[in-house]
């Protein structure tokens, strides 16, 4: 059997073999991406585990903004390479954008020299901060894109707890951790026997919102009641 995370694995995964049986972690619509033809009942080769992280966009941009209320303007990085997943985020937060009357600047970066380009950019027009994409890709960069939001003065959102872990500013999204266990237990459903069809996609119902505080100070910014509220973690 093939475990994997993120889509572009899932995909070459997909097109790789028809009758290996596939175990996934993606954090967007399944039945969209193609991947299985429901989430009740897969069918084909696949299933798996969807962390909703994606489809999320458009709530962390709220959280974004009533963190920084007088925010007008955003720069958005996404990685042009992880398309699918791209695409369903910048159109949540298009739309969310028009109702929050805020302006958004798209920068694409799909390697550490394009982040470093991205950020310079950045750093030069000023914007009131910064939304950063989920993408595998800018998982694994996580410190780097920590520190550049740092050094440039820029509050930033992000999807894992893992970045406000790293210093960043504030996340919200599904328990990562959560969703690999689970696939974990399906690769051992199926190890011992267990047949694809009775495995649905499981969808995450796990959603965290961590907010670093000692970041929020260095910004100068103050973490009203209502975040505070509602925060799984505040990091002090």
């Amino acid at each position: 059997m093939i475990v994997t995370g993120g889509p572009p694995a899932t995909f070459a995964g997909k097109a790789a073999t028809t009758t290996i049986p596939i175990v996934f972690l993606v954090g967007d619509d399944p039945v969209r991406l193609g991947l299985v033809a429901s989430l009740s009942r897969p069918g084909g080769n696949m299933t798996g585990i969807n962390i909703f992280n994606a489809e999320l966009a458009s709530k962390r941009l709220d959280l974004l903004r009533e963190l920084v209320p007088r925010a007008a303007r955003v720069a958005v990085l996404v990685n042009p390479a992880d398309a699918a997943i791209t695409e369903t985020q910048l159109k949540a937060v298009e739309t969310a954008a028009r109702a929050l009357a805020l302006q958004l600047k798209v920068f694409n970066a799909n390697n550490d020299t394009e982040i470093d380009a991205a950020f310079e950019t950045i750093g030069r027009e000023r914007p009131d901060a910064i939304f950063v994409g989920i993408t595998p890709f800018f998982n694994g960069r996580r410190v780097q894109l920590v520190q550049l939001a740092a050094f440039h003065h820029l509050p930033a959102i992000y999807g894992l707890r893992e970045y406000a872990e790293a210093g960043g500013l504030m996340s919200y999204g599904s328990d990562i951790v959560d969703g690999y266990r689970q696939a974990g237990v399906y690769a051992g459903r199926l190890l011992k026997g267990g047949k694809l069809a009775d495995l649905p996609v499981v969808q995450s119902s796990q959603f965290e919102l961590v907010i670093n505080a000692s970041t929020a100070r260095m910004l100068g910014l103050t973490v009203p009641p209502s975040l505070l509220a509602i925060a799984d973690e505040v990091i002090e």
